[in-house]
């Protein structure tokens, strides 16, 4: 089955995203994440990768184990930040030799204290150009790429943004996972615009069910997501209450996801942050039973 199947044909792709562990007890908590969500029968398991490949031996440790473990389809993020083309080639082989099924193939942002993105030496500049390089030298590997409801924080239009997004497609992109978001109408435009330009990959809503108000507000701050009222009405009632704050947050994706299937998504990316609580409550209450 290629990357773009599970999403076509009124399938419904079910897809999870994980980060490279750091630590033997943070990655026994992810393993036994990855336990929960493989009774929900995903159609992917994505990792994560490091600026410059700073995590990419355990990136491939991952995929490596989820291929062992659970003969589960995986797909390996890939970024332009910090590595020439020869190193991406090299990272690109590793990745078949696993059996790896799929690229997440993105720009990346700049490393930790940096504010603009730099093309390394005899790198690539756009995520287009990592698309192409994949699709003309790699052509079994399946592409993602990524899309963003509330226009990328670095470009000069919401046009401008969705031009670019139609470049990726155009290079190879199968698939569009999007970007985190919290008001389902930004999604719902931003797919009719796709449309309109002729984008035909599917675009799959990108989701991260909230289980801390603070965490939450740092991570929408660094890419932008606005936080409808209605979400934080929710959370500042529930106060510094951690079970209050988590039942708010499951309540609040739950409504969204239902109304993002109702609205004929084809699948679902979960930004899981390597814990399987939150978003094994959201499914369940969607009517996704574990198998």
């Amino acid at each position: 089955m290629t990357i773009r199947e599970p999403y076509e044909n009124g399938r419904f792709g079910l897809s999870f995203e994980l980060f490279p562990p750091k630590t033997a007890e943070s990655a026994a908590a992810m393993w036994r994440t990855v336990d929960d969500l493989m009774a929900f029968e995903p159609a992917l398991i994505t990792c994560t990768y490091g600026a410059g490949g700073s995590t990419r031996g355990t990136t491939l440790d991952v995929l490596r184990g989820l291929r062992e473990r659970h003969h589960v389809p995986v797909a390996s993020h890939l970024t332009c930040v910090g590595s020439t083309v020869d190193e991406l080639r090299a990272y690109l082989r590793e990745a078949a030799d696993l059996g790896v099924a799929g690229i997440v193939a993105l720009r990346g942002d700049p490393p930790k204290g940096e504010t603009e993105f730099r093309q390394a030496a005899g790198g690539l500049r756009y995520a287009a150009d990592l698309v192409a390089l994949v699709k003309a030298e790699f052509p079994d590997f399946g592409i993602l790429v990524a899309g963003y409801p509330e226009t990328h924080q670095e470009a000069t239009s919401p046009t401008a943004d969705l031009d670019n997004l139609r470049r990726k497609c155009a290079a190879g992109g199968d698939v569009v996972v999007t970007q985190l978001f919290y008001d389902n109408a930004d999604f719902f435009r931003f797919r009719d615009r796709c449309q309109n330009l002729g984008i035909s990959a599917p675009i799959v809503p990108g989701i991260m069910p909230v289980t801390n108000y603070a965490q939450i507000r740092r991570i929408a701050s660094l890419c932008k997501a606005k936080l409808p009222a209605v979400f934080t009405d929710a959370f500042e009632a529930a106060g510094d209450d951690e079970t209050a704050q988590f039942e708010a947050g499951v309540s609040y994706s739950a409504r969204q996801v239902e109304e993002l299937i109702a609205g004929g998504v084809p699948g679902m990316h979960f930004y899981v942050l390597n814990k399987s609580p939150a978003t094994t409550r959201v499914l369940e209450h969607v009517g996704m039973r574990p198998a």
